[in-house]
Parts: structure tokens; C-alpha cells; sequence
């Protein structure tokens, strides 16, 4: 049976940039939640002092809940050796993070889509990196999830492996037992893609999920996949919003995650307008688990 967690999708400004909430406002407020656990991030500012992380884990446990999964962004796919061997560094310090916290997953990215990398070079670069970062990880029972990512929110360029055919070969490359994917639907559609087709192609290796929904704002699908796959910067035609009411077809996707036998965390990442959409986002998951796992 897949256990729900929660991520602070409107709050993210006022936890990393300004600090006009504190973490422990928003485990409070997460508490309230028909939730199992609250996803973290490593650029929480309150994280930056090692002391917080036990004192956080207790309040999260003292609600009867736990943090299972940390969301973290290394860079492996830059040119300079020594550029990438700091990422090793911070990604290996967010494994500390997770293993701290009392999580049991740790989020991994390729990295940025620079101009002149070729898919084959940005392959290897990302498989060798994560690779390095495995025994470390296997040591503490963290397993690396690779998410279909589109670009982190401080990267110039997107994601190198945001296309499902580059995704898929570096997943493909990783042979590892503390190694899957964390699936992210509405990723796909930033992408230009068809969140089924990838889903289909790495379902087996899915061990996590990120749920959300997306919305056009105007035009259609293939206006999307004609104009926005694989550009630089967000898509303009694309919001975010209420789970269960926009582009994601849950049913679909729940019933090939049943059949693979998944098992893991799903993760809420929307209720960008606030505590009310997100309980109505939490309680079509809820209800949709159910469905299709029972209880």
C-alpha cells in the first residue's frame, strides 16, 4: 500500500528566500493534513544548521507522521572535472540530510542542459556522478531517486535529461539496488511529452512519485508540444493547480503503478493557491489510493 506525503509548493519563497515562515509553521500547518509524511528540501534555510535537523524530525514524528523523501538538485553534467566532484560532495552531504531526518529517499537530477553537450557525453557524465554517490548512499539504506525533471528554479538551462528518450538511457545505465525513479507527470508535459508513454517505458523502475496537475492556460496540447518542448524558461501556456481537475490522467496512471507493483511514497506537490487547495489535492489522492490499493 503506497503511503502520501506533502511538499510546500506555496510556501517555497518564504522557507529558502526570505524566511517569513519558519519550518516549524509549516509542519504545523502540514500536521492538519490526511498525510502520512511531509516531503523535505534541502534549501530549506532552517537547514543550513545541522542542530535543526533532529530537532525537526521529533516534531514531525511527535504529529505521528515521518519525512521520507528529501528534493535536492546536483549538477553532473558539467564540463569541469572539479565542478562536478563538488556536486558528489553536496549530494553526499543531502544523503547525510535525508539519513538524519529519518528518510529513506534522496532525490538526484542529471544536471543542466548546457549547449554542446551531447546526449551520449551528458549520459555518462550523470551516470558516472550518481554512481560515485551510491555506496555512500546504500550505506545509510537511502535509495537515489532520479526524477523526469524540467529545470530547477536557480538553473540557467533545463534539465539535460528532460526528454523521455535521454531520461530513459540514463536510467537504463544505472544498475543499482539503492537506485529508481521518482516519476513526475506534469514534468512530462513541460517536456512536450505524454506522461503515459514515459511511465510505460520506466514504470518497473518507479519507486517513488511526485502527483500533481497541470492546467493550459490557452491553446492546446499540440500547441504545447509545438512550441514549448524543450525551451528555455517555463511554459507560459502551462499553471499549476488542483489535483484531479487538470491534464494528468490518474486513473490511467494509478492503474499501471498498481500493476507493476508499486509500493512506495506519492508525494503532493501543488496546492500552489494555498492550505484549502491543498487539502482538496490530498483528498482526491487519498481517495484514488484507495481505489486502486484499498484501505
Amino acid at each position: 500500500m503506497p503511503q502520501l506525503a506533502a511538499f510546500p509548493k506555496a510556501f517555497m519563497q518564504a522557507l529558502c528566500k526570505d524566511g517569513t515562515m519558519s519550518v516549524s509553521e509549516w509542519i504545523e500547518l502540514a500536521s492538519k493534513l490526511d498525510i502520512d509524511g511531509l516531503e523535505w528540501y534541502a534549501g530549506f534555510l532552517e537547514m543550513n544548521d545541522q542542530k535543526n535537523w533532529p530537532k525537526f524530525r521529533k516534531q514531525v514524528e511527535g504529529y505521528g507522521k515521518v519525512i521520507p523523501m528529501m528534493c535536492c538538485s546536483p549538477d553532473f553534467t558539467h564540463p569541469d572535472t572539479a565542478f562536478r566532484e563538488k556536486e558528489i560532495v553536496k549530494q553526499k552531504h543531502w544523503i547525510d540530510m535525508t539519513y538524519a531526518l529519518g528518510g529513506s529517499y534522496c532525490r538526484v537530477l542529471s544536471g543542466q542542459k548546457r549547449p554542446g553537450l551531447t546526449i551520449d557525453e551528458g549520459v555518462k557524465l550523470a551516470a558516472d556522478c550518481i554512481e560515485a554517490c551510491l555506496p555512500y548512499a546504500q550505506e545509510r539504506g537511502i535509495t537515489l531517486i532520479i526524477e523526469n525533471h524540467y529545470k530547477d528554479d536557480f538553473w540557467e538551462y533545463p534539465e539535460f535529461a528532460q526528454k523521455a528518450d535521454v531520461f530513459c538511457q540514463l536510467v537504463e545505465s544505472i544498475d543499482h539496488p539503492c537506485f529508481g525513479v521518482n516519476y513526475d507527470p506534469s514534468n512530462t508535459y513541460l517536456a512536450g511529452e505524454d506522461p503515459l508513454d514515459l511511465l510505460k517505458r520506466v514504470s518497473h523502475r518507479v519507486v517513488t512519485m511526485h502527483a500533481s496537475d497541470r492546467f493550459l492556460k490557452y491553446g492546446t496540447i499540440d500547441d504545447l508540444r509545438n512550441e514549448e518542448g524543450g525551451a528555455i524558461g517555463y511554459a507560459k501556456r502551462l499553471s499549476h493547480g488542483e489535483i484531479g481537475k487538470g491534464l494528468n490522467d490518474y486513473d490511467a496512471i494509478f492503474t499501471e503503478l498498481k500493476r507493476v507493483g508499486f509500493d512506495g511514497w506519492i508525494s503532493i506537490e501543488d496546492g500552489v493557491d494555498g492550505m484549502d487547495q491543498l487539502e482538496r489535492s490530498v483528498a482526491f489522492v487519498r481517495r484514488k489510493m484507495r481505489e486502486y490499493w484499498g484501505k
